[in-house]
């Protein structure tokens, strides 16, 4: 019987975790409870549709290795029509799921702004993902047209950022 209670209660705090998650709007909460000596309960609980269901976390630290990919604006040519800036020629896209900065921090300048000349390679904005601070640069030189991300919004892979023309 006393082996249940532990349990029960570890239940009942993972419960507690995931309502405290649905209730603040948060994406993840990680705990570890120390019990005694050598043993404890670790607990990750995550939600968010796409972002939390691959378990191989590796995958999505891989992707900064691609920034460059965005020159190809055919890729997302695959977006529904609400993603229409993707289709773009100029359109700078998120080469994963993460949350778009525009600044790089909070209080500070944005990084680009509409009407400015960019060069190839300049930072445009940070897309985090898995507390990663992840830069995009300008795949081209050219002026940014439009900022289509809002500042801390969520990003799917290939939705549209900016367009640079």
């Amino acid at each position: 019987m006393t082996q249940k209670k532990p349990y029960q209660t570890d239940v009942e705090f993972i419960q507690a975790l995931a309502e405290l998650l649905k209730e603040n709007d948060l994406t993840e909460l990680q705990v570890k409870r120390e019990y005694g000596e050598g043993d404890s309960l670790n607990v990750r609980v995550s939600r968010g549709g796409p972002v939390a269901a691959p378990a191989p976390v590796p995958a999505a630290i891989a992707a900064p290795v691609a920034p460059a990919a965005p020159a190809t604006p055919a890729a997302p040519a695959s977006s529904e029509a609400s993603s229409d800036p993707a289709s773009l020629p100029g359109a700078v896209t998120s080469p994963m799921v993460g949350t778009a900065y525009l600044a790089p921090e909070p209080g500070a300048a944005n990084f680009v702004s509409v009407g400015d000349k960019v060069t190839e390679g300049q930072t445009l904005l940070i897309v985090e993902a898995m507390k990663t601070m992840n830069h995009i640069p300008a795949p081209k030189a050219g002026t940014v047209k439009r900022i289509v991300v809002e500042d801390g919004a969520p990003v799917e892979f290939g939705a549209p950022l900016m367009i640079v023309e």
